[in-house]
């Protein structure tokens, strides 16, 4: 770092914190306000601040952009989705990327039947409609998210929502597809997501001030009056959310807080109709449904931790009407079920690796036994894509591996037959040349935690890396909220694969890896087995001769920010650099206040340290912000946004002010700030490859490799 280089100071303003007898003093509780120009000024300073200690990393960052590039296909199309719309006909949706475009434009075009699929090699498909054009309605913002992006039931309007500033609230638009006008009916500060209500209304949610969704609207097109409010959640702990059944026929509104779950279901074909409960929320008990015809079907963890499959009639309101298909089985999560009227699929969680079975249904629609779909790599990923027919012979797969691209698969129900219609492809590199998965290995350890459980560790690497200590790696880590980090292919990963590093990511407690025992294991009372493990997975890759500590790099974005930065002060010993992307750093301070954006919400994943004092003093004893130790830190690169709702900017803020001045470590702690992004950072393609590869410079040059000879 050039000598004359110095980070920004932030003013320390001392402000007392009380609670159940313990006072913390907050040296920059006057963070809080993002407006306050002082702190918009501080945030600038320190972006300059980490673009004159980056400068000398800008030939390994366009160099990491390149690889990029030249390995994505960039003007490509996504593969078809069949639909077919009653009075209109059959068409096959799509989306097309353009080279040189950040945002792809979406299209259809005339489908003669299943077995119709568009050749892209063959240029424009025949009758090709735009639909949008998402580059377009970009133009001249500098953040731009789709939050919808949705068609008609009889294909001849669609509904899409826009956010321009990151905040997660979005414009709803409608248009015809007919005509191309565009609709005057619009609505303003939408939540994500809706579906259609028929063919003429619309459904959608908006939020409260603590950015929860809490509201189900139903707007019908051409109404200029108020629109129906069709239902308003109380309960500060659950937030809503709503789609369509397969056939289209019934709305599905779903509240869920972090234990219990109830659905409604609201029949479209009768605009009379109001919202019926499948069964009223109980506490402890989640259940999901699946419309399928005359029946439903329900996946639920009444009596069954890992989840259970019963089915009931398409009238029910109660849990006592559901009958038992499968009662579940310790260890083995599931996830969640699609039908089609030949086969039930689902999706589970079985010795750490999402997979798909299969129930097959006879002419009543009774299910069989399960079967399974094997695969031949060690670790992988599989999902079902659930298509709009229920009425087909086939399902599509979606398949990748740490070594495999993304792949989309065609399966015959009747006989396993499998067509790979497309796998993502990775262009050759001007200097390394053609992508052969051979040329990597991918496997999975077990590290040893203190109390006997074992910890799995997914490892990918280039076939030709040295085991012997020496090499680089980079270990990531989740672990909250029962979310999975599955084995996935990744492109920007070539580039630190390719220059000899290793890469892991950790499945520590607190995820559903190994079904909700897991999640339960790092939750709650149990959360600081999430960062003890990650530290155990971190020592078991040095120990095991993968990577040595001054070649130990770590990431986590969101919780797993919470858990890079509680790791640290565990072990400020174990990473030589880590990434904190979006951090949640300042937990009890925010979970303190019941009037910030999902606060309340969080009570049932943290506990409430407002009204608990032990769940007070478990999460004072391990929140990053509170318990920075002096000691020597790695090397630390923090990454956020300005707009960010769902962890604020003075979060990562504090942090940084609190390392600098509390650690006394020597090494780099830089704070960059997207000024105009949200929770997901830059929204452009290009500006993602490019933070990718400002990111990997940074962690190479962070963990250098041995001086040869």
């Amino acid at each position: 770092m050039p000598a004359a280089v110095e980070p920004p100071v932030a003013p320390r303003r001392p402000s007392t914190r009380t609670h159940h007898g313990d006072t913390f003093t907050d040296p920059y509780a006057w963070m809080r306000d993002k407006a306050d120009p002082e702190f918009l000024a501080y945030l600038t300073a320190e972006n300059e601040y980490t673009e004159a200690v980056t400068a000398p990393l800008a030939e390994l960052r366009q160099e990491i952009y390149a690889d990029i590039s030249a390995r994505t296909k960039q003007t490509d199309l996504s593969v078809p989705e069949f639909v077919r719309h009653p009075g209109l006909g059959e068409y096959w949706y799509y989306a097309r990327s353009t080279e040189g475009l950040d945002y792809p434009s979406y299209h259809r075009c005339p489908a003669q039947g299943r077995d119709s699929l568009p050749d892209p090699s063959k240029g424009t498909p025949e009758g090709e409609q735009l639909l949008l054009d998402a580059q377009a309605l970009a133009a001249g913002t500098d953040f731009f998210s789709l939050g919808c992006f949705d068609v008609s039931p009889n294909g001849r309007l669609a509904a899409y929502s826009v956010d321009t500033s990151g905040d997660e609230r979005y414009r709803l638009s409608f248009f015809d597809l007919v005509t191309g006008e565009v609709l005057p009916d619009a609505v303003a500060e939408v939540a994500s997501g809706g579906c259609w209500a028929g063919d003429d209304a619309f459904c959608y949610l908006t939020v409260d001030d603590a950015w929860r969704p809490d509201k189900l609207w139903r707007h019908r097109l051409g109404d200029t009056g108020e629109d129906e409010l069709l239902h308003a959640e109380a309960d500060e702990r659950f937030w809503l959310g709503v789609d369509s059944s397969r056939d289209n026929r019934w709305v599905q509104l779903g509240a869920a807080s972090k234990t219990s779950t109830e659905t409604w279901l609201l029949d479209t074909t009768d605009p009379a109709a109001g919202l019926r409960s499948v069964a009223p929320r109980r506490d402890e008990v989640e259940y999901d449904v699946e419309v399928a015809g005359d029946r439903l079907f329900i996946v639920h963890n009444d009596g069954a931790p890992d989840f259970a499959l019963a089915e009931a009639p398409l009238t029910c309101t109660d849990a006592a009407e559901w009958t038992p298909i499968w009662p579940g089985e310790p260890g083995i999560r599931l996830l969640g079920v699609v039908a089609y009227d030949r086969v039930l699929v689902q999706s589970l969680r079985r010795d750490g690796l999402q997979v798909v079975t299969l129930r097959h249904r006879d002419a009543a629609g009774d299910v069989g036994p399960e079967a399974g779909i094997a695969f031949d790599e060690p670790i992988y990923t599989v999902d079902v894509d659930g298509g709009d027919e229920a009425d087909t012979d086939r399902i599509r797969l979606h398949y990748q591996s740490m070594v495999t691209p993304d792949e989309v698969i065609d399966y015959r129900i009747a006989t396993g037959e499998r067509t790979v219609l497309r796998r993502r492809p990775v262009l050759d590199h001007p200097v390394s040349g053609p992508y052969r998965p051979a040329d990597y290995r991918q496997e999975r350890v077990w590290a040893v935690a203190a109390d006997g459980t074992r910890i799995p560790i997914s490892l990918v690497y280039r076939a030709d890396t040295p085991l012997d200590g020496s090499a680089g790696c980079l270990l990531y880590g989740y672990g909250a909220y029962e979310i999975s980090v599955s084995p996935s292919f990744s492109i920007a990963r070539l580039s630190l694969l390719d220059r000899g590093y290793i890469y892991a990511v950790a499945h520590v407690r607190g995820g559903g890896e190994l079904g909700r025992a897991w999640y339960t294991g790092g939750r709650l009372e149990a959360k600081e087995n999430t960062f003890t493990d990650f530290i155990t997975c971190a020592r078991h890759l040095v120990s095991a001769g993968y990577t040595s500590t001054d070649r130990l790099a770590a990431e986590g974005g969101s919780a797993g920010g919470l858990l890079i930065g509680a790791a640290l002060n565990l072990a400020p010993d174990a990473f030589a650099a880590v990434h904190a992307a979006v951090p949640f750093v300042d937990a009890l301070t925010t979970i303190l206040d019941p009037d910030l954006p999902l606060t309340v919400m969080e009570w049932e994943e943290w506990g409430d340290p407002l009204h608990d004092p032990e769940a007070y003093a478990r999460m004072r004893r391990y929140s990053p912000y509170e318990n920075v130790a002096h000691a020597q830190y790695p090397a630390i690169l923090v990454t956020t946004s300005l707009n960010d709702t769902r962890v604020e900017i003075t979060e990562p803020a504090k942090w940084v002010a609190a390392l600098r001045h509390d650690s006394g470590s020597s090494r780099p702690i830089l704070l960059k700030t997207e000024m105009v992004a949200g929770h997901g950072g830059s929204s452009g393609r290009y500006q993602a490859w490019r933070d990718a590869a400002f990111e990997l410079a940074w962690l190479i040059a962070a963990t250098p490799p041995p001086p040869k000879g």
